[in-house]
């Protein structure tokens, strides 16, 4: 799936405070001038994009009875 910057998030309300290593700074801000919006608005997008794709990584419900996942003693 393709990151693509969404403008849907502008009316956001919420503060928060959150701390970045230097290096994931730097990134999203080089990539926010970039695309010419906010760092706001790309940290959003950046969460939303996450959510979205570890809701779909994970099996249905039913799935996840059928399949339990292996542990060591189980060899």
């Amino acid at each position: 799936m393709k990151f693509e910057i969404d403008k849907d998030f502008i009316n956001a309300n919420i503060s928060r405070t959150i701390r970045f290593s230097e290096t994931i700074f730097q990134d999203l801000l080089e990539i926010s001038e970039k695309e010419k919006i906010s760092f706001n608005l790309l940290v959003l997008q950046c969460c939303r994009f996450a959510i979205n794709n570890f809701k779909n990584s994970e099996p249905p419900e039913d799935q996840k009875s059928k399949n339990p996942k292996k542990t060591k003693t189980d060899n």
